[in-house]
Parts: structure tokens; C-alpha cells; sequence
């Protein structure tokens, strides 16, 4: 999945696909072109979620797979 196609389908801004997965701007904004699974598997998570009419998760400061 493309960088671009993930903030488009999240909200059409970084800011709201840092709010939809809970990280920050600047997590999404340091986002490879070409996302790796990890991030897609978290993209395809918050799509499932607002499907499913779940609210987002809350921030998280750190990278995926890191921390406690």
C-alpha cells in the first residue's frame, strides 16, 4: 500500500490517519512511500474499526513494536 493512498482512505490528511491509527503527525509524516506490512496492518485495522463504528485508539508516542 502506498503512503498517499493510506492518508486518503484514513481522512484525506495526515492528521487524521495519525488520529484513525493513534499515532502521531509526525509517525505518519516519516511514513516510507511504500508502507511496509506492519503499517498496512494497522491502516486495515482502523478501516475495519470505522466500519464497524469503533472509536480510534488512543496515541500512541512510540514506534510500532516498541515499548512495553
Amino acid at each position: 500500500m502506498l503512503k498517499t493512498e493510506a492518508i486518503e482512505l484514513l481522512g484525506g490528511s495526515i492528521p487524521a490517519a495519525a488520529e484513525a491509527i493513534g499515532v502521531t503527525y509526525q509517525a505518519v509524516d516519516k511514513w516510507p512511500d511504500e508502507l511496509p506490512a506492519r503499517i498496512t496492518d494497522r491502516v486495515q485495522a482502523a478501516l475495519w474499526r470505522k466500519s464497524q463504528g469503533l472509536a480510534a485508539p488512543a496515541v500512541d508516542d512510540q514506534p510500532a513494536g516498541q515499548g512495553a
